[in-house]
């Protein structure tokens, strides 16, 4: 994915899946001069992470 398409996600109104090494999460914020995006797994709001938008994929 890239970031201009992970920014959409997180504009959207609608839930899209996101997945990241197997496992559904959701983008809280993009930093899309850096490419990087905060996310954390469905199952577990507290597991917050840093990842590289190219390593997130929309199911």
């Amino acid at each position: 994915m890239n970031a201009q398409r992970a920014q959409e996600i997180v504009s959207s109104t609608e839930m899209i899946d996101v997945m990241y090494n197997g496992d559904k999460v959701y983008i809280e914020h993009v930093d899309q001069g850096a490419g990087k995006a905060t996310v954390h797994p469905l199952h577990d709001e507290e597991v917050k992470q840093s990842v590289a938008v190219s390593e997130l994929m929309e199911e």
